[in-house]
């Protein structure tokens, strides 16, 4: 059983729209909603934690992406440390969603973080250790109206 506890950012379009049960129902996932700021005619945040085979959660995260959802890991993020990089290119063949490749004629490793499902593949495949595991502070809660949405306080 595979599980992380996602941050999801959605549009008042898509927050009509029953995703969460489509992951259950079409992608065998269970989840475990932690936190939701949905304000109707507004965006939405939700925590949540989901949970299942790594295939089906793949596939559960890449339809949500692909419904309009900006997904976010809630504890860490993986960065590129661009001048350790020496553009060898060992990240690239492991990683699973394409995040990490190579542009060329240059032949530089290029990172795309938004396509990054944080599974930390290339931080031991990284020769020279220019992947890094960062935690994500107040990541679920960056917004004013998130925060207050959830009741907490807003630091000025």
């Amino acid at each position: 059983m595979y599980s992380k506890i996602l941050v999801l950012r959605f549009s008042s379009e898509v927050a009509q729209k029953p995703v969460v049960y489509h992951l259950t129902r079409d992608f065998d996932l269970v989840f475990n909603i932690l936190n939701a700021a949905i304000l109707p005619g507004k965006e939405g945040v939700m925590v949540l934690e989901l949970s299942g085979s790594r295939k089906n959660f793949r596939d559960g995260v890449k339809f949500l992406k692909n419904s309009g959802i900006k997904v976010q890991n809630a504890s860490r993020e993986v960065k590129r440390v661009a001048a350790r990089c020496t553009h060898c290119g060992a990240c690239t063949a492991v990683c699973p969603t394409g995040a990490l490749s190579i542009k060329r004629p240059e032949m530089e490793v290029v990172f795309d973080q938004e396509k990054c499902s944080i599974c930390e593949l290339c931080v031991p495949a990284c020769p020279p250790r220019a992947m890094e595991v960062r935690p994500i502070r107040d990541a679920f809660l960056e917004s004013t109206t998130a925060r207050e949405a959830v009741g907490l306080s807003v630091r000025p």
